[in-house]
């Protein structure tokens, strides 16, 4: 999964990125309000840790844009302990939860894992599903049923990317930004190429037909939309 940091304390910021790289999550990171807005409208990620104080746009405002375009993308907010008004107002605006300077690591992760559960991304146990098939994030593997998928790197990644997206269209830009990164030299064609062998492979334990192409415009994976 991937989490954009938007955070103006350098400092702060790569401690935040170091704590969810060593869950596992690819990050990406900002220290002003404006490159973390740029970075959030994208849309490929799947939690947003935003610190309401930050030079240029405020974290309250980036809030507010993204709930106007309806992009439900999960939201922890970073206060200073001093900042309730400007937390009640980002709460209101659509934030998720939020945690208090200085924080814990162990609180800043069970509180991710809470959202995320609420927001259906994952399961109890941290699970990745959508109907037969499962993703294990913390050993990175896949099944369909109980049958092992054997995947790349590269197709881990993308079936993830489709599960953390379960019945909503992703165009080619989205999934090249998020599995390949916005200054990767490969093109959009790669993103077709490794669709197509995740989709025998999931052929193979009888779970292709999931993975629909939305012609002209990307993909969606289809399916019971209960975790685990």
């Amino acid at each position: 999964m991937r989490v954009l940091v938007v955070e103006d304390d350098a400092s702060l910021l790569r401690i935040v990125r170091d704590v969810f790289e060593g869950e596992g999550f690819a990050t990406d990171g900002a220290e002003t309000g404006d490159a973390g807005w740029y970075w959030a409208e994208q849309a490929v990620h799947d939690l947003i840790v935003l610190d309401l104080m930050l030079p240029g746009m405020n974290g309250l405002e980036i809030v507010r844009k993204l709930r106007a375009k309806s992009l439900d993308i999960p939201v922890i907010l970073l206060t200073a302990k001093d900042a309730v008004e400007d937390l009640v107002a980002g709460l209101d605006a659509g934030a998720d939860d939020y945690v208090t300077k200085p924080f814990a690591v162990s609180e800043l992760l069970a509180r991710t894992r809470a959202v995320l559960r609420r927001k259906g991304t994952i399961g109890q146990e941290g699970e990745l599903t959508g109907g037969p098939v499962r993703l294990v994030p913390s050993v990175r593997a896949a099944f369909v049923g109980d049958a092992p998928l054997n995947l790349t790197v590269k197709e881990y990644e993308l079936l993830e990317c489709f599960l953390c997206n379960k019945d909503r269209i992703v165009t080619r830009d989205q999934i090249f930004d998020r599995v390949w990164g916005f200054d990767s030299s490969s093109g959009l064609t790669a993103v077709d190429v490794y669709v197509h062998h995740l989709r025998k492979k999931l052929a193979s334990q009888g779970a292709g037909s999931a993975l629909r192409t939305i012609r002209g415009v990307g993909y969606m994976f289809t399916g019971d939309s209960d975790v685990r």
